[in-house]
């Protein structure tokens, strides 16, 4: 919020999805991943039981299956996402970046931890234009990150976004991302980047099925 007049939607989501009718079995699970912001899981009302989960299991997973596994450092774009995510990966090297302002421009900057000679994996959860995440790249390579993925629950990717990422036979391989793992969270960006590097979709039907206990 940061005019007036402007609408907290995440609030008026939260009170349009607590409306759910309770069920036969009582008040109607509502499996939310990755929560933009924490504090939102108490918008809900007692008419539904909200199960917040994550995606991070699935990214994991793949972490491990990666020939540089042991080389793996997990970046933050900014202190939120560390907040949000940095429990569920204490077992990686860490990187925290966060927006400074010079000038008149807002710039990323390493706030905390070394990325050099690494294999950094930036974590968020969701994208939209995906400039913050371009500009944690450029830093993290000046800073000598051997290379630079991402990975994010929510791959929103408005206005066809994501095509900036994918690997171009004339660009710079210097600025490409390794990987780029979404969730199938959003079915109209998994099928707009099918078969298309960098991108990898790890499915959260699995994760789904467990939390509702199917």
């Amino acid at each position: 919020m940061e005019e007036e007049g402007d609408v907290a939607t995440a609030f008026t989501m939260a009170r349009i999805l607590s409306n759910i009718p309770i069920s036969r079995g009582g008040p109607t699970s509502l499996v939310i991943y990755d929560i933009h912001a924490l504090q939102e899981r108490f918008y809900f009302g007692d008419h539904v039981l909200p199960l917040f989960e994550t995606g991070i299991p699935l990214l994991k997973q793949r972490l491990h299956q990666l020939p540089d596994a042991d080389k793996i450092v997990v970046a933050f774009p900014d202190d939120g996402a560390w907040k949000r995510f940095h429990k569920l990966l204490v077992h990686f090297p860490m990187v925290v970046c966060a927006k400074v302002r010079e000038g008149d421009k807002r710039i990323v900057r390493i706030k905390e931890g070394n990325p050099t000679g690494c294999h950094v994996v930036i974590v968020d959860d969701l994208v939209q234009s995906g400039g913050t995440l371009i500009e944690c790249q450029k830093v993290l390579a000046a800073h000598g990150a051997a290379k630079v993925s991402a990975y994010v629950t929510h791959g929103v990717f408005p206005k066809g976004s994501w095509e900036q990422f994918t690997h171009k036979k004339d660009a710079n391989s210097a600025n490409a991302f390794a990987y780029f793992w979404i969730t199938d969270s959003c079915p109209l960006t998994v099928k707009a980047i099918e078969n298309k590097a960098p991108f990898e979709v790890l499915s959260l039907a699995g994760s789904i099925a467990d939390a509702l206990q199917i």
